[in-house]
């Protein structure tokens, strides 16, 4: 840790990086749609949904969620995650083997679906046997094209006797739900049991995720002024990613000015300077 980040904690009595941009579960902040979110998570793993959907906009907090419930899952539980579909490229078996450690026949083609296919099933029965079931996790899933969601829902048909082997879990942002209603996706979205749209904070929610941050930083709560969490709120529109990025930055001014506070006049100066890229429109 570097000496300027040794100050910036000491200064405001803090024992962590209260907002930093990397996903963190010790540091995720409990709104209610949060727990709604992790309680349809919890909904579609308890009734072995085939195929469980999570949607909310870009920096909402769904990895850091994602994290948060994969690290409680039970041991009988076999995870392959997929963290970043990428658009335009259908080699989604390729990807869900590798994920699980599933060989392929020693010269099979990187397109060889058949033999991906195969290799899966047999991988899917094998974990049945040993009374383990399979979760696939797929993060930003509106990449997925439709040769690609077709391929998965293939996977979910794979049973052993009346059990289902496999879970999907889709995670991705609003457009993953619009991919999934097309008409030629039918049959997929017949397999989404459980469905869970994670929104952005509204006011009094940016003002407790702040707040709750810095106390798990081991820092005091109001080190923001209200109306500094207001205008928080305002420039970011409440997406949680965007919060962490202002905060950090009004942090570093008030520390610079050798305030123990960040105030509106902080946050205005901040958005003044042109430093903070997500800003949005703020109403005088």
């Amino acid at each position: 840790m570097n000496r300027a980040l040794n100050y910036y904690l000491e200064h405001f009595g803090l024992q962590a990086r209260p907002f930093s941009l990397a996903p963190d579960p010790a540091f995720l902040f409990w709104s209610p749609e949060h727990r709604g979110a992790l309680a349809m998570l919890e909904y579609g793993l308890d009734t072995r949904a085939p195929i469980t959907l999570l949607s909310g906009e870009i920096g909402a907090g769904k990895t850091t969620l994602l994290h948060y419930f994969i690290d409680g899952l039970p041991g009988d539980i076999t995870i392959g995650m997929i963290s970043n579909a990428r658009p335009g490229v259908n080699d989604i078996l390729r990807r869900v083997c590798a994920a699980l450690e599933v060989e392929l026949p020693a010269g099979a083609a990187p397109d060889d679906t058949g033999t991906q296919f195969a290799a899966l099933q047999a991988f899917l029965l094998a974990e049945h046997r040993q009374g383990n079931r399979v979760l696939i996790i797929i993060d930003e899933a509106q990449n997925l094209n439709r040769d690609a969601l077709e391929d998965l829902r293939m996977l979910t048909n794979i049973n052993a006797g009346r059990d289902e082997v496999l879970q999907l879990l889709l995670s991705g942002q609003p457009e993953l739900r619009d991919v999934v209603r097309r008409p030629d996706l039918e049959q997929f979205a017949q397999r989404v049991a459980a469905s869970y749209h994670l929104p952005r904070l509204d006011l009094p929610g940016v003002g407790g995720y702040i707040a709750e941050r810095l106390r798990k930083a081991g820092g005091k709560p109001n080190v923001f002024s209200r109306q500094a969490a207001e205008l928080i709120y305002q420039a970011t529109g409440g997406t949680p990613r965007l919060v962490n990025q202002l905060c950090d930055l009004a942090l570093t001014y008030a520390f610079a000015q050798n305030q123990r506070q960040v105030l509106r006049s902080t946050v205005e100066q901040v958005l003044d300077d042109g430093v903070f890229f997500g800003a949005q429109p703020v109403d005088e």
